[in-house]
């Protein structure tokens, strides 16, 4: 087999399988929360259009962050597993020798020196943009549950929160969208085409570019920390009912996390035109105008005066074409259906007057001329 046919695992289909979930769910995340942030943009209400409308926008955008924690719940016990049960190296934690390689990859990029760093499992690069990654899911997480439920949280923390963790989540967003395109994409799949992360190999010329400390390892068989089976099993039997106590309880906080507050799914219904004042009864126009005076006693009379009162005011309402309530202003016979001559309070009419809320209500004056003309006995001519 020739070196450059000769190839090493890197990745198993379990750590293939999770990055995968998280190329889905953080690349949704990203162009559902750069629609949301940047909503007048063009690109962006056409997005918000072929889904249908920005509450739809904003279900993919918590579905695909619900596939993410859920994902991160499943990473630490992964990681717990290897640390505890079998004891795998640290080689994700970044140390001195890190600080090294980075100065001497910048003096290398600048043609200051000869040589590349030699790096082994994974490079200082792949740790600054691991720990990137933690640090943003734990930022996002945080200032999302905030958005999510503005109102549980401002009953713990002053109000100012709400649009600090908007300024947050957003300025985190296109940050990491950044990050991706212009580090990890151009790094990974465009300078070197990296497909180790969908096949799971390297080749053994890929190996001694990138991961030449590890390929050595590998060579001398010190890659791998040997294990004793009964220690593997006797760890396991501890760690794996913790962590399934506590992934029950993650899970159960994530799911009360994204169902508890309604409030914030809801979105402003649209605006409907409407008049902005329509009276109830119509007024005729124009209305008698209240007098200074009342009419003298001995000048009442249905036909000296009452008659056009009442058809001023409630013949809209109360006519024989359409007697509300039975009552019909248009005739003499009618209105005294609703007065109780000679004692004003006891009709019907003047007990609805004197409320002030009538629709067709009579001015002081003319509240004044109906008493007097019921006292009178409400005469005809």
């Amino acid at each position: 087999m020739s070196k450059k046919s000769r190839q090493y695992l890197r990745f198993a289909i379990s750590y293939r399988v999770e990055h995968l979930l998280l190329i889905l769910s953080f690349g949704i995340l990203a162009v559902t929360g750069l629609a949301h942030k940047f909503p007048t943009v063009s690109v962006s209400l056409w997005f918000m259009g072929v889904l249908g409308g920005v509450e739809n926008v904003r279900i993919v955008h918590r579905v695909a962050a619900g596939t993410m924690m859920l994902e991160s719940v499943y990473h630490l016990g992964v990681v717990g597993y290897r640390l505890f049960v079998r004891r795998s190296r640290l080689t994700m934690l970044p140390g001195l020798e890190d600080g090294r390689a980075a100065l001497q990859a910048v003096l290398y990029n600048l043609g200051l020196s000869k040589s590349r760093p030699l790096e082994g499992r994974y490079t200082f690069a792949e740790k600054a943009e691991y720990w990137a990654l933690i640090w943003g899911t734990v930022i996002m997480g945080i200032t999302g549950f905030v958005l999510w439920n503005p109102i549980a949280t401002a009953r713990i923390l002053p109000g100012e929160f709400i649009p600090a963790a908007k300024a947050a989540h957003g300025g985190e967003a296109v940050l990491a969208v950044l990050a991706i395109m212009v580090w990890h994409f151009y790094h990974v799949h465009v300078k070197m085409l990296n497909k180790s992360v969908f096949t799971g190999r390297l080749t053994e010329k890929e190996m001694a570019h990138e991961h030449p400390l590890e390929l050595a390892e590998i060579v001398a068989g010190t890659a791998e920390r040997r294990v004793d089976p009964q220690g593997v099993a006797r760890r396991g039997r501890v760690f794996i009912p913790i962590y399934g106590v506590l992934a029950v309880a993650m899970v159960a906080a994530l799911a009360y996390f994204l169902t508890f507050e309604e409030t914030a799914l809801a979105t402003v219904s649209p605006m409907e035109e409407m008049e902005a004042y329509v009276p109830l009864t119509p007024t005729p126009f124009p209305t008698a105008l209240p007098t200074s005076t009342p009419p003298p006693v001995e000048s009442l009379s249905w036909a000296g005066g009452v008659a056009s009162m009442f058809q001023g005011a409630c013949g809209a309402c109360h006519s024989s074409a359409s007697p509300v309530g039975g009552l019909d202003v248009g005739s003499y016979e009618g209105v005294l259906a609703g007065i109780n001559p000679p004692d004003p309070e006891a009709g019907t009419i003047v007990a609805v007057q004197v409320a002030g809320d009538h629709a067709g209500q009579f001015h002081g004056d003319e509240l004044v001329m109906l008493r007097r003309w019921i006292e009178a006995g409400a005469p005809k001519e």
